[in-house]
């Protein structure tokens, strides 16, 4: 029960990211495509698809995105870096993705936005102090 869980958030999730880049796919024909240069764009285009665009999250095809409105565990700044570096339960793995300063501006604004009033600020340094090391046996 609980591998089909995470196989139908991981489905669920991979969907999410694979509409975002049909859609990125179509705008860069038709125009420049927008860069991701501050953490609501980074939600809006990496995020949103999942956990909605109120932060509220979602249910539905046996998969849960978690609601990052109100959300305590985001208190703590490392948290939300840990999460959106390396995935957890059905979210998958931004490192690959995003750079230090997009992850450090994604987090701050899950932080200070969706009623959260965390305002002690992420910064790049702090990403990349976490960010996980691949060997070339990983590759």
């Amino acid at each position: 029960m609980r591998s089909t869980f995470f196989l139908m958030a991981g489905l669920a999730a991979a969907t999410c990211l694979a509409t975002q880049a049909r859609a990125d796919s179509a705008s860069a024909v038709v125009g420049k495509m927008q860069p991701l240069n501050n953490g609501a764009a980074v939600y809006q285009h990496v995020c949103q698809g999942c956990h909605m665009p109120d932060g509220k999250g979602a249910m539905g095809s046996g998969a849960r995105f978690p609601a990052l409105a109100g959300n305590p565990k985001l208190a703590s700044g490392d948290y939300p870096v840990y999460v959106v570096l390396n995935g957890f339960g059905g979210m998958p793995w931004f490192s690959g993705l995003l750079n230090d300063r997009q992850v450090a501006d994604v987090v701050n604004y899950v932080r200070t936005n969706f009623g959260n009033h965390y305002t002690d600020m992420v910064k790049p340094a702090d990403v990349a102090s976490q960010r996980p090391v691949i060997t070339p046996e990983q590759d």
